[in-house]
């Protein structure tokens, strides 16, 4: 495919998978607009990469889809002055659209491939990628301003709450039997909630499991 091909793609997965599922801000729109996103993707994957579909990237690991970044981002509202941290950066995309939103971005991913692929995608960018466990995200750099957990996952771990700012915001996809909510969340002191806003297929991140209760 030619360049020419991936901008048509970009600008119609704005118009059709954006503007049309509630993503509305101006400048996430216009990130994700710059951003090519067949840089994130794997050769033999690049025509899925304006699909508005989960991508495969290996071992159960997958690109979450445009429409669910989208709405996750809108919802959370970036500012550009925001330190700001990803969950489960895996190729970078994520991570490479915040760059165009706000003051510094922190990527961790755990999985050491997509790691390697996340760094050449980002080389250039002002994105600092750290490898380590995705549910204790990257406390040497807290406090955050947000942070962006790029899947669903079942619940938010205490660690990850910890490094949010006074204030800040965290957006997530959260599983609830089994579907996948776009939520927000907001830290105020020593307190932490979130409210689902949407309904969104999410790419599902490793670890992030329940403790089950105890039955006889």
């Amino acid at each position: 495919m030619t360049e020419h091909n991936f901008d048509h793609m970009r600008r119609a997965m704005v118009a059709s998978q954006l503007r049309t599922t509630g993503v509305n801000d101006p400048r996430v729109v216009a990130a994700m607009g710059a951003v090519p996103r067949e840089r994130f993707v794997p050769p033999d994957r690049v025509p899925m990469a304006y699909a508005d579909a989960l991508v495969p990237l290996g071992n159960g690991r997958d690109l979450n889809t445009p429409m669910s970044l989208g709405r996750m981002l809108t919802e959370a509202a970036p500012r550009e002055q925001d330190r700001t941290l990803v969950v489960g950066a895996a190729t970078g995309y994520a991570a490479a659209v915040l760059a165009e939103l706000v003051g510094s971005v922190v990527a961790v991913e755990e999985d050491q491939r997509l790691a390697a692929v996340a760094r050449e995608a980002l080389a250039g960018t002002e994105v600092k990628l750290v490898e380590g466990p995705l549910t204790q995200g990257h406390a040497e750099g807290a406090p955050y301003d947000l942070i962006l957990i790029d899947g669903a996952v079942e619940f938010v771990p205490d660690a990850i709450v910890e490094q949010l700012a006074d204030n800040g915001r965290l957006a997530a996809a959260l599983l609830v039997e089994g579907v996948a909510q776009i939520s927000i969340g907001r830290r105020g002191g020593a307190g932490f909630g979130m409210a689902a806003v949407s309904d969104a297929a999410s790419a599902i991140l490793p670890g992030f499991v329940k403790p089950r209760g105890f039955t006889f």
